[in-house]
């Protein structure tokens, strides 16, 4: 079975810092874009960052300079680090990825989601 497991949330006061992680398990023949997205209560789930396979990124303008995602594709894991956190960066955090698994012997292009971790930041 193919999926996402994330860790690395928690509780944190504000200014502090969180790594996210995301294993990729499976049948996985390769992964393409990786990212996090986030959704707080009462709120559109947004992407929050993203990494192609090469290392190119990019980032919601709320957490350029504070955040940085980073990738291992050796191990298909992703990061993110948080730093200088905001009360209003509370929220569920999602891992996404576009992969080719091997099922039958024959490739699919499938979208993948984490379960979620929850990073609260309040004092």
């Amino acid at each position: 079975q193919v999926q996402l497991v994330e860790s690395g949330g928690g509780l944190v006061q504000p200014g502090g810092s969180l790594r996210l992680s995301c294993a990729a398990s499976g049948s996985i023949f390769s992964i393409n874009a990786m990212g996090w997205y986030r959704q707080a209560p009462g709120k559109q789930r947004e992407l929050v960052a993203a990494i192609t396979s090469g290392g190119s990124t990019n980032y919601t303008d709320s957490v350029k300079g504070r955040f940085t995602i980073s990738r291992d594709n050796a191990k298909n894991t992703v990061y993110l680090q948080m730093n200088s956190l905001k009360p209003e960066d509370t929220a569920v955090y999602y891992c996404n990825a576009d992969a080719l698994v091997i099922t039958a012997g024959l490739g699919h292009d499938v979208n993948l989601w984490g379960q979620g971790t929850q990073v609260t930041v309040s004092s």
